[in-house]
């Protein structure tokens, strides 16, 4: 964790209400940071829905793989998450670490090893001594709260410079909902399924199967959106729990993702999941700056979508937003590396509302004092249209300074 604040963070942070149905405790094990909790137990009174969204990493972690051969189970009732070390690229003693995690959590909750969910986050490579906090899930279970969620969002950070939440209230059939989230990221983000860990959950009752219909699209435009470096991890995990305490007042039972009772729920979801990995992006390691990147006028909204990307992963557009530097040409140059079919002398360019190129070549109009004053904004919006179609996309990135290389340099000291 750094010991400053990224300039991009909320000024102030939502009140995060209770959710019925799912209770919270932290602990400090010393994983791997001294005096900081770095262990979440997330317990569920009773059986919860689940879906889940992992990494594509062909090198996944320990973690990833217990919670990959749970999920079909369809019900959970405890996550438990540390920081300070990823169980990844761990071997038997990664499994073995897994299996003692899971069934201490599943005797202090007295439920089976099936609906036990992990999550890991930290540093590659290294054994996770899962004695350090199995031995304390009794206690951890006991203590747990509802009116826990800042804590629980600041339990698995590593360097995040501040906990990411976010909540939502929606109603299904005229009978109210909350949604509540958590995430973890800074470093090593680019993913490709969902987010490095991020945990939701909601008092709706809704059946595993539309959940997880609801998950899969809803991280395409939001955390499959966003990029601090490129870098996907081994341990993304996102999770979408329902506890189903609204059936209490009256709700009735969800099972069917189609279900059009389901379309205020889907778009309070949705909101979650964008809050949250904006967050993400606003706090990569080093950020001064947040890009978001639109771009118009693709083959198809997947062409968009990776010319975007590209723009977005290239250090010489993130190096200039952090030089407060309008370097178009840099621009140029990832949609032409992108692969995607683009046109040089039908793209056009802007930074915020100032067009800086249009027609192949410089706008004739062009300011560098006006393309300049965008640059030194903290927000940076970017336009391309590649003149080409109809495809279009946004994904958000970060600036790329000194104190990310200074953060990555030492990470494991």
């Amino acid at each position: 964790m750094s010991g400053s604040v990224s300039p991009l963070a909320p000024k102030s942070f939502v009140p995060m209400p209770s959710l019925r149905g799912v209770r919270m405790a932290t602990a400090s094990a010393g994983i791997k940071y001294k005096n900081r909790t770095d262990v979440l137990m997330m317990v569920f009174d009773k059986p919860a829905s689940v879906a889940g969204v992992f990494t594509r990493s062909k090198c996944p972690s320990a973690p990833v793989d217990f919670c990959r051969a749970n999920l079909p189970h369809g019900t959970a009732r405890a996550v438990v998450v540390n920081s300070g070390n990823a169980n990844a690229f761990t071997g038997m003693k990664g499994r073995q670490a897994t299996a003692l995690t899971a069934k201490s959590a599943a005797a202090a909750v007295g439920c089976g090893e099936n609906e036990i969910y992990l999550a890991s986050t930290g540093v590659i490579g290294e054994p996770l001594d899962a004695t350090k906090f199995a031995g304390v899930l009794d206690r951890m279970q006991a203590e747990a709260t509802g009116d826990f969620w800042f804590e629980a969002a600041k339990a698995i950070m590593t360097t995040d410079t501040y906990p990411k939440v976010s909540t939502r209230s929606a109603e299904i059939g005229g009978v109210a909902v909350t949604i509540n989230g958590i995430a973890k990221g800074a470093g090593m983000i680019a993913p490709d399924m969902a987010t490095m860990l991020s945990f939701v959950v909601t008092d709706a009752d809704i059946a595993s199967e539309a959940l997880q219909v609801l998950l899969s699209d809803g991280v395409g435009p939001t955390f499959n959106s966003m990029t601090v470096d490129s870098d996907t991890s081994t341990s993304d995990t996102l999770m979408l729990f329902a506890t189903g305490a609204a059936a209490e007042d009256g709700q009735a039972r969800i099972e069917r993702a189609d279900d059009p009772r389901l379309a205020a729920f889907r778009a309070a979801l949705n909101e979650v999941l964008k809050d949250l990995s904006l967050q993400v992006v606003r706090d990569g390691e080093g950020a001064t700056k947040m890009l978001e990147i639109t771009v118009t006028g693709a083959e198809s909204d997947a062409a968009a979508k990776r010319i975007a990307l590209s723009i977005a992963n290239s250090p010489l557009v993130k190096t200039a937003a952090a030089g407060e530097d309008a370097n178009w040409g840099r621009i140029v140059m990832a949609v032409g590396k992108s692969g995607e079919m683009a046109d040089r002398d039908r793209l056009a360019i802007w930074f915020g509302d100032i067009r800086v190129a249009v027609n192949g070549e410089r706008d004739p109009d062009y300011s560098e004092a006006a393309a300049s004053n965008v640059m030194k904004a903290q927000d940076i919006p970017v336009k391309v249209d590649i003149g080409l179609g109809t495809g279009s996309a946004t994904v958000w990135t970060c600036d790329l300074t000194k104190e990310y290389v200074a953060i990555n340099g030492d990470y494991r000291s």
